[in-house]
């Protein structure tokens, strides 16, 4: 997903790299260093390496410790016996002493008796060091092993960098305005050319910016780390628009004994039919009872269309006759969720333009009589710039109150991802991510992050919501 948007992005990272590498030669403040070159999205793999690898090394080093403390206890134990039973031995024969020819005979016995002892403290003295060593040598494995495994999974790391080509500035250098200028112009054509709206990239531009000026570098390394964290860090306040999820609004309805009902719009061809059915499945998977209003009645063939698709998943659906009423099909679709007790109504209308005046007049009476709790546009990722035009001018004309992109997983340009929520302040809700009802996913701010952010090709998933 989003290979466009992201070599945009990690250009932007090596042309100012460019810049201030070649500034600082002609300034002669420049010398090679010896290291690894980091590629523009190392730096994402890394922060996630480095917070599994902290939390599995704290977690060990303590059972490592307490395992060594645990062996030199016992060393310590076997010592302090000993030492109790020769020190008793002892205690016992003072307390003991008799007259003069007993202490004769107990000379006599102690004498022969001596080879014996001494040759037992010798063998026990042998056996300690043994023990001693035995312990050391588990200790150094461990330490070994321990230093081993970090050693390897750095060697790991750095296998995913680029060798060589990594320079450092004698004297730090500072990013000016001067260095970002043309590459953040450049930038902004870019986001542009990928179906960004103009406020989304502007928006985008003015926080790198903002966050790159007066930044002090010391290493080659240090310019893609900061345009890193400068771009991600511009992208995620873009992208992060605040609001309930669909599931979270049925619990709150279901509380109340109520469904909720979800009214959707857009033009044909977006896929809205289709992923009615995929949310109704998506529901229905997660122990609810959807219910579906076939209330396109002007479009040929559009109330079978719906039709299959509630069949295919097992929901039942309300529909009248073509031509009749859409407003009326909404309003028996809700009464009979409340009879039934179902929890959620999703209400399919008539795909049409924005611009066509008496078809929006016809949508908003939907909306008078269904009382839907959710108006959601759908719209088409792949039509990027188009998509969020088309969302403005439903907003404007019924106040929608969030969004639902199809075909998501084909988007390589990112545009309508990354703007249309900005665009008219509603959140995304659910992104469309293939042609099969398992086919969709609710939206998170967290993963389209990552999917921004990861390496051309590369899977990059998070825990589902």
């Amino acid at each position: 997903m989003f290979e466009s948007l992201k070599k945009k992005f990690s250009r932007t990272s090596d042309k100012l790299e460019e810049e201030l590498i070649e500034e600082a030669q002609e300034e002669n403040n420049l010398e090679e260093e010896s290291g690894k070159k980091f590629s523009f999205f190392s730096f994402g793999k890394k922060d996630k390496k480095e917070e599994d690898d902290f939390e599995s090394d704290v977690a060990e080093i303590p059972q490592e410790v307490e395992s060594i403390h645990e062996e030199a206890e016992e060393t310590s134990d076997d010592k302090d016996e000993k030492s109790g039973f020769w020190s008793f031995g002892k205690k016992s024969d003072d307390d003991n002493k008799e007259p003069l020819e007993e202490e004769e005979s107990a000379e006599e016995i102690q004498e022969e008796e001596e080879p014996k002892k001494s040759h037992f403290w010798s063998r026990n003295k042998e056996e300690d060091a043994e023990e001693s060593e035995e312990a050391d040598e588990k200790t150094e494995e461990k330490k070994s092993r321990f230093w081993s495994r970090s050693n390897d999974e750095d060697s790991e790391e750095d296998e995913e960098d680029e060798p060589g080509g990594m320079f450092s500035f004698i004297t730090a250098k500072t990013i000016s305005e001067k260095h970002l200028e043309d590459i953040l112009w450049e930038l902004e054509m870019g986001l542009l050319e990928g179906d960004v709206a103009m406020e989304v990239a502007s928006a985008v531009v003015d926080s790198v910016k903002d966050d790159l000026v007066g930044r002090k570098i010391k290493r080659s390394n240090d310019i893609t780390e900061y345009t890193y964290n400068a771009l991600r860090n511009a992208v995620a306040e873009i992208i992060d628009i605040p609001g309930k999820s669909m599931t979270e609004m049925i619990e709150a309805k279901k509380a109340q004994g109520e469904p909720l009902v979800v009214m959707f719009v857009g033009i044909n061809g977006t896929g809205k039919t289709t992923t009615i059915g995929k949310l109704a499945n998506y529901y229905l998977k997660k122990g609810y009872t959807p219910v579906i209003a076939a209330a396109d009645t002007f479009r040929a063939g559009a109330i079978e269309q719906v039709n299959y698709h509630a069949d295919n998943v097992g929901v039942k659906l309300i529909k009248h006759q073509k031509g009749s009423d859409p407003a009326a099909v909404a309003f028996d679709a809700v009464e009979h969720a409340k009879a039934q007790g179902k929890e959620l109504v999703l209400i399919d209308t008539a795909g049409r333009m924005q611009t066509n005046t008496n078809l929006m007049d016809e949508m908003k009476k939907i909306k008078r009589v269904a009382k839907p709790d959710l108006v959601v546009f759908v719209g088409d990722a792949l039509t990027g710039n188009d998509a969020t035009h088309q969302a403005s001018k439903f907003n404007e004309a019924i106040d929608i109150d969030g969004v639902i992109l199809t075909k998501a997983d084909a988007d390589s340009k990112g545009g309508a991802s990354l703007s249309i929520g900005y665009v008219i302040k509603k959140p995304i809700l659910f992104l469309g991510m293939g042609q099969g009802y398992d086919d969709i996913r609710e939206y998170d701010a967290d993963w389209m992050l990552n999917q921004l952010f990861s390496e051309s090709g590369e899977e990059v998933t998070v825990d589902e919501v």
